[in-house]
């Protein structure tokens, strides 16, 4: 039996109209502005992700576990907070991505990060100290729960 035999009338099909042409040449222009910018802005996310992933340095996580006496008083504890040389929450470096690590502890060491006690600690590291600390700490952290 069909439905409108029972009150229901069949929905109506809705044609989608043509898109109109842009006659306006500098809505012409700003659309192809739009689109040019939004191929820029994904051709520079690629770049950027290829430098981060060939300046990821190669560091021995082992070694960098055991080079971590310095970090673990701070870095080690979550949620720690500081007060030298003023009080403010250290940022939590576990799972960091190992170029930005190092690329901070680099800055930090030249002084252009600014912090007395990070840099004081930069400034003992090695590029190869650098580098397996970033490792280490780069590594995803893993949680198993208990039974």
């Amino acid at each position: 039996m069909p439905l409108e035999s029972h009150g229901f009338s069949p929905r109506p099909t809705r044609q989608r109209a043509a898109a109109a042409p842009i006659d306006d040449p500098s809505l012409q222009t700003m659309t192809k502005l739009n689109l040019f910018a939004a191929v820029a802005g994904i051709a520079a996310a690629v770049a950027a992700a290829e430098v981060a992933a060939q300046a990821a340095p190669a560091g021995d996580p082992v070694a960098g576990r055991q080079k971590t006496q310095m970090c673990a008083g701070c870095h080690g504890i979550e949620g720690w907070r500081t007060a030298y040389p003023e009080v403010y929450r250290v940022p939590k470096i576990v799972g960091q991505h190992p170029a930005y690590l190092v690329k901070a502890m680099q800055a930090y060491k030249t002084g252009e990060r600014s912090h007395p006690s990070m840099r004081a600690i930069a400034g003992s590291l090695s590029d190869k100290d650098m580098a397996d600390l970033a490792a280490f700490y780069g590594q995803a952290v893993t949680t198993v729960a208990a039974k």
